[in-house]
């Protein structure tokens, strides 16, 4: 079993308990989550599984969209509703304000990490400190915000959706909307609607999962390797080529059956068997390997 699993996570389950739990349930040990969800958020966690696990850097990378729930007028010290209260203030501020600040944060923006969270600092988390009461000072961090669509708003609250790039807190994002409201705000409820081209909707929990091994159709709800690299060129090489790529090598252009001279593809063997992610190398004429799917090679 090569490939994605994309998981509903649930909420009360870190990331972790997530792989944790398919490892038990798929009996393997080569699992590995897409980017962390918070044990309170729940939505789409893309899990790689076996040979697919070299592909955990590409979707770290894929841009992310949430619906949160802003619940202004409270600001905690975790910046959602599990932290422990720190302020509260009447909400003054009108539904225009709200809209406008709310849109203010559209582009790319400098976000300072929570103290919750995993980051490390001198090789300890940031959560850990923060427990031991700690503060350490945190550098803000390029992010952005290329989509923020407010659905619903009945003040204290707010429903919103954001597509943001890797790396982005949403709790944050709510803590920052309240504090240039001036009335303080935290995140009461996230959910991860889309991982790069993983929706909600194609999401399966554990318990589907643990269904499907039972009864012997897990694959089913496996994508391929090569079904998730789909954003790029398929192109196979001839049959003399088929050594070369055997042993992980370069292949020139004149092994080629078609071209594809930009970036990367999806090289396949001349049986059609995709092989791995190749790039294409201009001033050497031939297409190098990025990563490799070969038997023996994951």
């Amino acid at each position: 079993m090569d490939g994605i699993l994309i998981i509903r996570k649930e909420q009360g389950f870190t990331s972790f308990d997530v792989v944790a739990k398919l490892r038990g349930i798929l009996h393997m040990k080569k699992i590995g989550h897409t980017g962390t969800l918070d044990p309170d958020a729940e939505g789409v966690l893309p899990v790689a599984i076996g040979a697919a696990t070299r592909l955990v850097d590409l979707f770290t990378e894929k841009q992310k969209t949430y619906e949160a729930l802003l619940h202004l007028g409270i600001t905690t010290d975790t910046q959602d509703m599990s932290g422990e209260v720190l302020s509260e203030k009447e909400v003054t501020v009108t539904e225009e304000q709200v809209f406008q600040v709310i849109e203010s944060f559209l582009g790319p923006q400098e976000q300072v990490p929570p103290m919750y969270s995993a980051l490390k600092v001198n090789g300890k988390k940031l959560y850990e400190l923060a427990r031991e009461g700690k503060v350490v000072e945190r550098k803000a961090r390029p992010v952005h915000f290329y989509e923020i669509k407010v659905l619903e708003m009945d003040l204290p609250k707010v429903r919103f959706s954001v597509t943001c790039s890797k790396g982005t807190y949403i709790r944050t994002l709510c803590n920052d909307i309240g504090e240039k409201l001036g009335c303080g705000g935290c995140m009461e409820h996230l959910l991860r609607t889309r991982t790069g081209s993983f929706e909600l909707s194609e999401a399966v929990t554990l318990s589907e999962v643990e269904c499907a091994m039972k009864e012997g159709r897990i694959e089913d709800m496996i994508h391929s390797i090569d079904e998730v690299l789909s954003e790029y060129p398929r192109i196979c090489c001839k049959q003399e080529a088929d050594r070369l790529l055997s042993n992980g090598n370069p292949i020139p252009d004149t092994l080629m059956t078609e071209q594809g001279k930009e970036g990367w593809i999806r090289m396949c063997a001349s049986t059609g068997a995709f092989v791995g992610i190749y790039e294409w190398n201009g001033r050497k004429g031939m297409y190098h390997p990025v990563k490799m799917f070969y038997p023996g090679n994951a």
